[in-house]
């Protein structure tokens, strides 16, 4: 946790000078994701420039990275993020969002419902089909909680271009080039933008995001 801490805390200041905001952040022992948004949607030349501000940190901190070798995506959060700080919770108020707690709370430890009030110690959320007073979620009991977004008439259904901060941007992927742990690139390729419904497939070992645009690269770090 604090090598993921470390990490948010040396990509959000060099993702601001790009002008993206660094929504979530998830290192496991293959993998090192990147969420990234701002307010007028993420398009491939935004997650372009993330993906160069990213491997070069990454790069000059490999003790942050798994010590094996591993994959870096670089994402939009898409239509249903995941919520973790106070401040993206109250972004949110009023939405729909599932939640699941790390012990039962009110008899359940899944609870899905509209996010009334959030305040520095947890949310209120008026969980459906549940009369009565909006449920108190203490931040320290959510093991994992995500937006719901909602299908009515006239929504987009799915691979529809969207506009706003909870957008892909325009669909597409950049693939960058394999490279070791010491950042040297590859000289055959770059990153390459892949037109929307190209048809080309993600790199192998690598999901696709849906309609999200993903910079995606692999490290090898063997010797």
């Amino acid at each position: 946790m604090a090598q993921t801490a470390t990490l948010r805390a040396l990509a959000e200041p060099l993702l601001g000078e790009v002008g993206l905001e660094l929504w979530d952040l998830e290192v496991s022992r293959t993998s090192v994701r990147f969420l990234v948004d701002r307010a007028e949607g993420v398009d491939l030349d935004s997650l372009s420039d993330a993906s160069r501000v990213i491997s070069d940190l990454l790069d000059h901190h490999e003790e942050l990275a798994p010590p094996a070798g591993y994959s870096l995506e670089i994402s939009s959060p898409g239509l249903e993020r995941t919520l973790r700080s106070a401040e993206q919770f109250r972004r949110f108020v009023g939405s729909e969002l599932s939640v699941k707690t790390s012990r039962p709370v009110a008899g359940g430890r899944r609870h899905r419902g509209s996010l009334v009030a959030v305040d520095e110690v947890g949310i209120l959320l008026a969980v459906e089909g549940v009369p009565g007073d909006p449920l108190p979620i203490r931040f320290d009991e959510i093991e994992r909680a995500r937006t719901v977004f909602v299908w009515g008439p006239g929504t987009p259904g799915p691979g529809a271009r969207r506009a706003g901060p909870s957008t892909a941007g325009t669909g597409g992927t950049v693939r960058m080039s394999p490279d070791n742990i010491r950042g040297r690139r590859s000289r055959s390729a770059g990153a390459q933008p892949s037109a929307p419904g190209s048809g080309t497939d993600p790199a192998p070992g690598l999901p696709a995001t849906g309609d999200a645009p993903a910079a995606h690269r692999q490290k090898d770090q063997s010797r």
